[in-house]
């Protein structure tokens, strides 16, 4: 069973029966049994169960029983069964519509009365429609130009929100000692006020180029993007002296999956298809803090 793995249901609401019956019995049609490794348990805001699989599951396959889960209101995780969840020592996450409820730059653009104009072009970039991240992000912070900088603020304090889970999430992962990474292709502005808040032990992101008050348009420096995002969380990984597949990734968008792949366990919090089908982990009901579960 050396390819086999882990499934793990997470659910806010007691495991259901008739889900883990369907679950098995779609297996079976696939030539895999689940064994149970676990009796249902309970951390007082989620429900965990967790099976082995005498086989490997392939993206397909994966898909269905997803969504037999997701019918139950219950999200599947599917983890390497050699995986020492003890030796997860990185966070590494994405910000925009992960951690935090909002895309930063389709808010900014409200203020112009361009809002819709660029978050078709951010839709499309996340759903991997456009390849080019740098080319995208220069054609929405153009639309920008002449925005007052208190724009951001306005962002900030009157429409961003961390996402479910996310407070618990942090201090989850801080009192384990695990490294925490901000890495963004959104606004320095904003991941260094949730740095402060959340306590991130280091945050990357793009600076918006800010000249008499206003936004110019343009983005000062190299742009944070997928290879960006990568290349900063395996920075962090030899900062403590390990790799990537000793850390947990967490996105949403097409831009992170360089990021997530290689990773111990990655993470698709409320993301496009692309992202949930190559991710180990897809969360639709369960709260971001739903992954200290996986590492625990």
């Amino acid at each position: 069973m050396a390819n086999h793995q882990t499934l793990i249901a997470l659910s806010k609401n007691p495991i259901s029966e008739k889900m883990v019956f369907e679950l098995k019995d779609l297996a079976l049609r696939f030539g895999c049994t689940l064994h149970n490794t676990s009796n249902p348990f309970s951390n007082g805001a989620y429900h965990e169960v967790r099976w082995d699989s005498n086989q490997h599951l392939d993206v397909t396959q994966r898909e269905a029983l997803r969504n037999i889960a997701s019918s139950h209101q219950t999200d599947l995780c599917f983890l390497q069964a050699n995986l020492i969840t003890q030796d997860i020592r990185v966070l590494a996450m994405d910000m925009d519509s992960t951690l935090i409820n909002i895309e930063c730059i389709d808010e900014i653009a409200d203020f112009t009365g361009k809002k819709s104009a660029v978050a078709q072009i951010t839709e499309a970039t996340m759903r991997g429609e456009i390849k080019d991240f740098k080319e995208s992000l220069r054609r929405r912070v153009a639309l920008l130009e002449g925005v007052h900088a208190d724009a951001l603020e306005a962002v900030y304090r009157e429409r961003l929100k961390p996402n479910p889970g996310a407070l618990e999430l942090l201090a989850g992962a801080n009192e384990r000692g695990l490294y925490t990474l901000l890495v963004s292709g959104g606004f320095t502005f904003f991941t260094d006020k949730l740095r402060q808040e959340l306590g991130f032990r280091q945050t990357q992101a793009n600076t918006l180029e800010i000249i008499d008050g206003k936004l110019t348009g343009r983005v000062l420096g190299d742009i944070v993007d997928g290879i960006a995002k990568a290349t900063h969380l395996d920075r962090a990984c030899t900062l403590v002296g390990c790799t990537r597949a000793n850390a947990i990734t967490m996105g949403d968008g097409a831009n992170d999956l360089i990021m997530m792949n290689g990773s111990g366990i990655s993470v698709a919090y409320q993301a496009k298809p692309v992202v949930k089908e190559k991710a180990d982990a897809a969360f639709d009901h369960v709260g971001l803090d739903a992954a200290l579960l996986l590492i625990s």
